[in-house]
């Protein structure tokens, strides 16, 4: 940090501009110091493109947005963190359909629809056939429609099976699994259709019109024959996000821990993309989805694992040492939702989690304690369960799960966790002693946590 002591003319010298490695303060004569190397140009510029941006923002957000995105369609991070901002500001993200969306990420109907672009192995050629085949003959009414319209040369099996996963194709049928399976038939079927034709033998109805009926209804007719295999129950909603994360890069028609938001904020305020402004060492829990394990060894030979997570806000990393990974190893599998317990770790300005525990949270049961508002207000009453609490708390380093106490009244419920000094080791074992005394108290499983109105404590 160099201090200014005083400012003095010393002639025309070289100006620099800001792509430099250290700082923009630079020696000149006699060890003076030229702090402002930012000319009145240069910074006017930089002052007008920000106005142009916050006023594009504020008078045309779904416009703005749709761009930002499509601008950086090819960062996963970047799309998930605009997502989650157009969420924050009520603009609805859509998946892909095979009819009204383009090339880029586009405002309708004051939402924003996904791009073709953005779809993995969805090229270039692939998107330019579909939308010249859409532009000419109007909307798609049918898988076979769709393929008997497109040259199946640039749209190739692989891109149709990525428009079906994602959910392009989710307007037209809505089970995936049986567009996939008709998918085998009906592309045989297509390119049978656009070989005879490419030969001048088309089919008769094609060529004589179908004598007394419109075109319209043989075309339909037609497309209505085309090859269907055996009815088959679609991929289960799982499945389908999973698929979804693998070709958009992130789940858009749903979250898997949608669901559970509530709970994750009952259980911890802070989201990922708060990490970066905690303090070293703060101690946290949260839901998450896991994404990738990587799994490493320390020089000493012990195994360790490099997460790669997420929830509804953004992804992180997060690091499990040897004597955690040990414990916790065969529940890191991809795509599992997890309760994680850890603390801020700050290395090399980027800032992680490690993780001190874990458990599906299919399996984490919390304790329930109904209190009454004159139980809140007897001090007595309060001091009792506190002492029955830290009887259960144990081993501090190992009493992780957090005691939610339900407040209720005449007109109103809600759900209060207790701080952090209340967490319990043997959930099963507290709530036993809670009964034991008086209390009404109860295990509930995580998933079933549920409640419209949270408070903080």
């Amino acid at each position: 940090m160099i201090k200014i002591i005083s400012r003095q003319y010393v002639g025309t010298e070289n100006v620099y501009d800001i792509g430099v490695e250290r700082d923009h303060n630079f020696a000149i004569k006699n060890g003076l110091v030229a702090s402002n190397c930012f000319n009145k140009s240069h910074s006017t510029a930089y002052g007008y493109v920000t106005y142009q941006t916050a006023y594009l923002k504020a008078n045309y957000p779904l416009e703005y947005m749709a761009a930002l995105l499509t601008a950086n369609s090819g960062d996963t991070d970047k799309v998930q963190k605009y997502i989650n901002n157009c969420m924050s500001m009520g603009i609805q993200i859509e998946p892909p359909d095979i009819n009204r969306s383009g090339l880029d990420f586009t405002p309708v109907a004051g939402k924003i629809l996904f791009g073709f672009s953005a779809v993995r192995n969805v090229g270039q050629n692939a998107i330019a056939c579909i939308l010249s085949a859409r532009d000419e003959g109007g909307e798609f009414t049918s898988l076979a429609n769709f393929c008997d319209r497109v040259d199946l040369r640039a749209v190739n099996r692989r891109t149709l099976e990525s428009l079906i996963s994602c959910g392009a194709f989710d307007k037209l049928e809505a089970n995936r699994h049986q567009l996939i399976k008709d998918l085998e038939l009906v592309y045989e079927w297509a390119q049978s259709r656009a070989r005879d034709r490419a030969i001048g033998q088309g089919n008769l109805f094609d060529l004589l019109g179908g004598f007394s009926n419109t075109n319209n209804q043989t075309k339909n007719d037609t497309y209505d024959s085309a090859p269907k295999a055996q009815p088959v129950p679609d991929f289960l909603p799982q499945d389908k996000l999973r698929m979804e994360k693998e070709l958009l890069g992130l789940y858009v028609s749903d979250h898997p821990l949608k669901s559970l938001n509530p709970t994750a904020k009952l259980l911890n305020p802070i989201n990922l993309s708060q990490l970066s402004e905690q303090r070293e060492d703060t101690k946290l829990c949260a839901v998450v989805m896991l994404n990738f394990v990587k799994k490493v060894m320390t020089k000493k030979g012990d195994a360790m694992a490099i997460l790669q997570i997420e929830d509804l806000t953004a992804q992180s990393e997060a690091v499990v040492f040897p004597k955690t990974y040990e414990r916790i190893s065969s529940i890191l599998a991809v795509d599992t939702r997890l309760i994680i317990w850890g603390k801020v770790d700050r290395r090399d300005d980027q800032t992680q989690l490690i993780v001190e525990d874990a458990e599906p949270v299919e399996t984490v049961q919390m304790v329930m304690v109904e209190l009454h508002p004159q139980d809140v207000a007897d001090i007595s009453k309060l001091d009792y369960l506190k002492s029955i609490l830290q009887e259960h708390t144990g081993d501090k380093e190992k009493a992780k799960m957090p005691v939610i106490g339900i407040v209720q009244n005449e007109n109103s419920r809600k759900l209060v966790r207790l701080g952090w000094q209340f967490c319990v080791q043997d959930s099963g074992r507290t709530v036993h002693a809670l009964k034991k005394a008086s209390f009404n108290a109860d295990l509930k499983p995580l998933i079933n946590v549920n409640s419209t109105e949270l408070k903080m404590t």
